[in-house]
């Protein structure tokens, strides 16, 4: 008997995977790869929500097992994903160079803002208000590091590329059957996906689609991600990643020419050369009205549990949660209240009720 069934290879998935795997544990993960919002994520990772000047939830604990998950990863992968890099908050007004001041004498926030102006000046970037740094920021190659483990997976044997159906799922007295597999535990890791999943569908997951480019610059010499309205992630080889949209209703994964449009414009606010839009793509971010994730264990069936809601934060997020998840299953740990599933808990009643006609 497995001890785990993941559902789902996103960032979720594979960091509840990496969790279960350095304790030991078996596991085998199911995907088709319907979702695919951490593969064309835009990777980043920043301690600070910058519109807002406010610290990112848990920021200090994520950022460490963060860097200590990619770390792991890349030496058993023997491949590189995570790339540190600073990220420059382009000012547009001496009140925006006062707001960053206001805000890095914050005592949560002065750890993660440079009170020092950056006033490098960038090919084809305008910026005579000049740059705030933030610090212990990067991003990591999502699509390299999915696919990569995914291979890992293969080789090992713990991967079966199917459609997962709940349909088949089978409740024993120390697990489930699923076909022909038993496990101790499922791990549902399916992003978006989860409307389709009639164990946690009455969660308020409303899924927000992001659209991205990836551009052709070669009078754009960056060395650093700008963040304004958009970012702006050199690539290496005259390629920027920009982006993103945000559409709380279109759920579709196909891009559109009002986001194109959207990109664009704001693209052309920032820089002033000439570029040409290599590709194009989209997907939806599971996203939580309260913009706090959502994991925990169904509160009838204590052998299914939920990994969800990372946003547009997936890369901090996940392995912090996977491990929060994993030590609550294994050890009986609690979840933190503001990520555990059991807030909901009044939806779960309401969704016991058949509805009357």
């Amino acid at each position: 008997m497995l001890d785990y069934l993941i559902v789902g290879s996103g960032l979720a998935g594979i960091s509840f995977a990496e969790a279960a795997l350095k304790n030991n544990k078996t596991i085998l993960v199911i995907d088709n790869e319907s979702q695919n919002s951490s593969r064309v994520a835009g990777g980043l990772y920043n301690p600070v929500i910058l519109k807002r000047f406010s610290e990112v939830w848990k920021a200090k604990e994520q950022l460490v097992l963060m860097n200590e998950f990619y770390n792991n990863i890349e030496n058993k992968l023997n491949e590189k994903f995570n790339f540190k890099m600073p990220i420059l908050r382009k000012f547009f007004s001496i009140e925006e160079q006062n707001n960053w001041y206001a805000a890095s004498d914050k005592i949560n926030l002065a750890p993660f803002l440079s009170t020092k102006l950056i006033t490098k000046k960038y090919n084809s970037i305008d910026s005579p208000y000049d740059y705030g740094e933030v610090l212990h920021t990067g991003y990591v190659n999502t699509g390299l590091l999915l696919e990569a483990y995914k291979k890992y997976l293969i080789s090992n044997n713990l991967f079966l590329e199917e459609s997962f159906q709940s349909s088949y799922i089978e409740f024993l007295d120390s697990g489930i059957q699923y076909k022909n597999i038993q496990a101790r535990h499922i791990i549902f890791a399916e992003g978006f996906g989860l409307h389709k999943n009639p164990f946690f569908n009455y969660l308020p997951l409303d899924g927000t689609k992001g659209e991205l480019f990836i551009i052709k610059a070669p009078n754009l010499n960056l060395d650093v991600i700008v963040n304004t309205s958009v970012f702006i992630l050199p690539m290496g080889n005259d390629l920027f990643k920009v982006g993103a949209t945000y559409n709380w209703y279109d759920k579709t994964d196909l891009p559109t020419e009002e986001g194109k449009q959207e990109l664009l414009d704001k693209i052309k606010e920032i820089i002033t050369c000439d570029f040409e839009i290599v590709k194009h793509f989209g997907g939806v971010r599971p996203t939580v009205a309260d913009r706090r994730p959502i994991i925990g264990t169904h509160e009838m069936y204590k052998c299914l549990h939920l990994l969800n809601g990372l946003g547009t934060r997936g890369v901090m997020l996940g392995p912090t949660l996977a491990q929060m998840l994993y030590d609550h299953i294994e050890n009986g740990t609690p979840i933190d209240k503001e990520a555990d599933i059991k807030r909901f808990h009044k939806r779960y009643l309401k969704s016991l009720i058949p509805d009357r006609p």
